[in-house]
Order: structure tokens, then C-alpha cells, then sequence
């Protein structure tokens, strides 16, 4: 488990980079006090670690901030005048305890990354539709039950990140995110593969480990950009003779499933770098034909 961890944060490690603010463009503020003293022309302001449980309210005279990390305070609610920073790209909210994601979220309209993960988020409000440059959407270990249809009015997302929520499904209009290259579903409730998934034809990584998942679909083939996929940990037998069509695969975990062979044509993924089989009941010449067939992949068995 700690190995598929590992590879897993390595191809996603462009993610946490990207929510650093950077001193090298502008200047990076570390008070509101201290951004005030700019003459209000502030564009990146961290105050993450601050141990803080509100917002300044004169926070909203730096119009010009583009950049708001409060990572890691004591914020339990919202307060007002961050709607007010109408030029916002980056709110980065994770490791807090906000409950709710309120209506005003929609006045941000610049907003390209947003960061709510590790909160008590149980759901999303329609106004999310407001966000027309929302690239990056991080909700991971929340207590979101369910995804609003019109999240696919979200139509430039690339990442959605919504791992370690209690979701059991996901909205048909899910399948127009056209622009989703990342899609983070481990450590929820899914009992059947969402079908609608096999129609977002510019994946890149789909995770879905530790679910109740039994059976994968055949369609799985036709998310030929997909490079990982992570399936560990769920009660998978048999994997889709489709799978071989995966040509840009490198990354595949299918640990700790009941997984007695995999389909003829492995060989045919020969861009495959790392292949986790680990506490599945392969016999000894299974083992043998995967290794063979697979020369230059990485595979790990019990």
C-alpha cells in the first residue's frame, strides 16, 4: 500500500507545486497589514499556519490579489470580504474546518484553482456554475454525498479531486467534462463503475481505490490518454479484455483485489513503467506469463 502511495503522489506532485505561491513573478505578502503597506497592490498574500479564526476585514482593499492561501487555520466560516477580492485566481481553504461552501463562491469568477480539501464540505452550491475558469477543483476528505448535475457547466476543469468523500454515484453530466485530465475518486462508496466515465476522452489519471467495486467495464478502452489508473483495494475478479487498448498506460495498481489472471494482450502495453498485482491470488505461471510479457514494467507481486 505504501509503494502505490508513493508512485501515486510522484505523477501528481505537480499539483501541491502548483498551490506555492511564487515569489519569482511578485512579491509575496504574509500579513494584510504588510500587503496594505504596498498602496493595496498586493497580488499574492499567504497566510497559511497563521493559527488564525477569521479573516481581516480590510482584506478587502486588496483589490488586486490574485493569490489568498489560508491552508492550515481555524477558519470555520466565511467571511464576507473575501468575495470581495474580485480578481482572485487562487483560494487555497484546505486543512481548515469550513462546513459548507456558501452561494457567494460564484462572485469569484476568475477563480482557476480552488482548494477546499480536508474540511466538513458536505455539498456544493449551484453557483459553482459561476466559476467558467475553474481548472482545478481539490475536495478530497470532505463528507460530500453527491455532485450537482451542473457541475458540468464547469466546462474547463481539468482536475477534480473528490477522494475520501462518502459519494456512491456521480451525475450523468459528468461525461461532459471534456477538458478533465485528473479525476480522484478513491476512498468513497462506489459499488458499480460510472459509465459515464468512459465518455471523458481526455483523462489522464482516474483513481478509484478502496471502493466496493466488482466489475470494470469494457468501455475502459476508450480513454486511450489515460497514463493511471489506480484500482487497488476493491473486490475486481477479472479485469476488461479493453484494457490492452490503454497504449499510454504507465501506472496501473490492482493491489488487493481477487484477481486470478489478467487479460491476453498485456504485452500490448508497452508503455506500462509500474504494474502493482500485490495480494491478489495469482498462481506461479500467471506470474511468469505477466513478467514476460511486460519486460520493461516494473511489476510487483506477493
Amino acid at each position: 500500500m505504501k509503494k502505490t502511495i508513493l508512485l501515486s503522489l510522484l505523477f501528481s506532485g505537480f499539483l501541491s507545486q502548483a498551490q506555492n505561491a511564487n515569489p519569482l513573478k511578485e512579491k509575496v505578502y504574509y500579513s494584510v497589514s504588510e500587503a496594505l503597506n504596498s498602496h493595496k497592490n498586493a497580488t499574492q498574500l499567504n497566510l497559511r499556519d497563521q493559527h488564525i479564526f477569521y479573516v481581516e476585514e480590510n482584506i478587502s482593499q486588496l483589490q488586486n490579489l490574485r493569490f489568498l492561501n489560508l491552508m492550515r487555520n481555524n477558519l470555520e466560516k466565511w467571511d464576507d470580504a473575501i468575495f470581495d477580492l474580485k480578481k482572485l485566481e487562487v483560494l487555497i481553504l484546505k486543512l481548515n474546518s469550513m462546513k459548507y461552501l456558501p452561494k457567494n463562491i460564484g462572485n469569484l469568477e476568475k477563480l482557476i484553482r480552488l482548494d477546499l480539501s480536508n474540511n466538513s464540505i458536505s455539498y456544493l452550491p449551484e453557483e459553482i456554475i459561476k466559476l467558467k475558469k475553474l481548472r482545478f477543483l481539490h475536495l478530497s476528505l470532505n463528507s460530500i454525498t453527491s455532485i450537482p448535475e451542473i457541475i458540468s457547466d464547469c466546462k474547463s476543469l481539468e482536475v477534480l479531486e473528490l477522494d475520501n468523500n462518502q459519494l456512491s454515484s456521480l451525475p450523468e453530466s459528468v461525461s461532459n467534462l471534456k477538458n478533465l485530465k485528473t479525476l480522484h475518486l478513491g476512498y468513497n462508496q462506489f459499488n458499480e463503475f460510472e459509465q459515464q466515465l468512459t465518455r471523458l476522452n481526455s483523462l489522464e489519471d482516474l483513481s478509484l481505490e478502496y471502493n466496493q467495486l466488482q466489475e470494470f467495464p469494457e468501455e475502459i478502452g476508450s480513454l486511450k490518454n489515460l497514463k493511471i489508473l489506480m484500482l487497488n483495494d476493491n473486490k475486481l475478479q477479472k479485469l476488461p479484455n479493453r484494457i490492452v487498448e490503454l497504449k499510454n498506460l504507465e501506472l496501473l495498481s490492482l493491489s488487493n483485489n481477487k484477481i486470478e489472471k489478467l487479460p491476453e494482450g498485456i504485452e500490448k502495453l508497452d508503455k506500462l513503467k509500474t504494474l502493482i498485482l500485490l495480494g491478489n491470488p495469482l498462481s506461479s505461471s500467471e506470474k511468469t506469463r505477466i513478467t514476460k510479457a511486460l519486460p520493461n514494467c516494473k511489476v510487483f507481486f506477493d
